[in-house]
């Protein structure tokens, strides 16, 4: 008899992700392993048991401090990995929107001082406490959205003492907010304004003193690039990258957001762990992607936010055999937190399918970010699941203001913020 300290049942349907490749890619992407009418048990914060809630009597005793939780007919899926989000920031840029509806680029708003260097100036302005609590804000709000992971990039300071306090914040969030945070290195976000017209000293500081010290200080488990004309060049990128992964860290990059760049074809190359945004990237390099087993992270409402006369081209990097995994690009430019309205834009926007959706925001977003033991229901591993009060998994890619009523991390009820 399995001993369980927590019992969800009277769930119509779990959504295990628990069986098949990981990553997944093609149809795999749209098996969700699912139990109709199940349960979970739980013990000491991880998943002891999971199937058909007719076994559960048989096969489970509850302890006797024990608790169960309802899920009234719902759904439960595997808390969600949030795989791309600049959330350590300070401040917003609202007062932007006229810019952006008069069809002001992202590139021309950064030349006129704004976008991404107000943030910076913002950012640089202020204190640990500020940056902590605006964060932990956002992360708690993540949370209640059914976010247990997230992806944490710096990039705002763009110098070498601010992208190291950045990264030594992420630590005290995870402690703050309960998540489980996977610190992401971007000091290559942009060249600084100070920088502007020594682009390649700043490139040179970044391999030679900055990227040593994060790998020496294990500040962050990936290193990111801003593969873009007026950010960093494919050389520019590569020279990092290459200096990163000869420290032992894993590699992403920002490629081809609004021009095909060349930046795909360099995740590729170098086999990236991923390759994110990839919405002018051509068919030949998302061929290249999926040969080479990089993960395609798409985010379908910055696609809405920057770049409305586009999509993110998720279902054609699922037809080229990539691993696709999805995220909110939370961002003073991209506002988003709820990963729910994130994967119904995925299904009507991007042309996923709600199954493809759900294995995008679990399984294929844990593996983007580096964990084998996240996005899915499985015994042994952490018990981080969110219960929504849905029919089945199908809606999940079809509300797009679905809410769960539990959220559990390793086991523990979180409440929302």
């Amino acid at each position: 008899m399995i001993r369980a300290e927590l019992v969800v049942r009277d769930l119509g349907e779990v959504a295990t992700l628990a069986r098949g490749p990981v990553p997944r890619v093609r149809e795999a992407m749209a098996d969700t392993s699912s139990v109709v009418g199940g349960a979970v048990a739980v013990d000491a914060g991880r998943v002891v048991w999971v199937g058909p809630e007719r076994r559960l009597g048989r096969e489970v005793r509850l302890r006797p401090d024990g608790r169960e939780l309802l899920g009234n007919g719902g759904t439960a899926v595997p808390g969600f990995v949030d795989a791309h989000t600049h959330v350590l920031f300070a401040g917003d840029r609202a007062d932007e929107l006229p810019w952006k509806i008069a069809g002001a680029s992202y590139r021309e708003i950064a030349r006129r001082g704004g976008g991404l260097y107000s943030t910076v100036r913002a950012t640089r302005r202020a204190s640990d406490r500020e940056l902590l609590e605006q964060t932990a804000s956002r992360l708690e709000r993540m949370r209640a959205g059914g976010t247990t992971t997230v992806e944490v990039k710096s990039g705002y300071a763009l110098d070498h003492a601010g992208e190291l306090r950045l990264l030594r914040l992420v630590p005290r969030l995870a402690e703050r907010t309960g998540l489980r945070l996977v610190p992401t290195y971007l000091g290559a976000h942009a060249i600084p304004p100070e920088r502007a017209s020594r682009p390649e000293a700043y490139v040179r500081e970044i391999v030679r003193r900055t990227l040593p010290a994060v790998a020496r200080g294990r500040l962050a488990r990936f290193c990111d690039v801003f593969c873009e004309p007026g950010f960093f060049t494919v050389g520019q990128s590569e020279r990092i990258l290459r200096a990163a992964a000869g420290l032992g860290l894993g590699l992403k990059i920002h490629a081809d957001e609004f021009v095909a760049s060349g930046g795909a074809r360099l995740a590729a190359r170098l086999r990236a762990t991923s390759a994110e945004h990839l919405l002018a990237t051509a068919a030949r390099d998302r061929r290249a992607l999926g040969a080479a087993g990089v993960v395609g992270v798409v985010l379908p409402l910055t696609a809405f936010a920057s770049s409305p006369q586009r999509r993110s081209p998720a279902r054609e990097l699922v037809d080229a055999g990539v691993a696709v995994a999805l995220g909110t690009d939370c961002s003073p430019n991209t506002w988003v937190e709820a990963m729910p309205g994130v994967l119904a834009a995925a299904v009507h926007a991007s042309r996923l399918t709600p199954a493809e959706a759900l294995t995008a925001a679990t399984v294929n977003a844990a593996h983007a970010v580096g964990l084998e033991d996240a996005g899915t229901i499985q015994v042994g591993r952490p018990a981080d699941l969110a219960v929504f009060p849905v029919r089945s998994s199908s809606s999940m890619g079809y509300r797009f203001d679905a809410r769960p009523s539990v959220v559990l991390r390793q086991g523990k009820p979180v409440s929302p913020p």
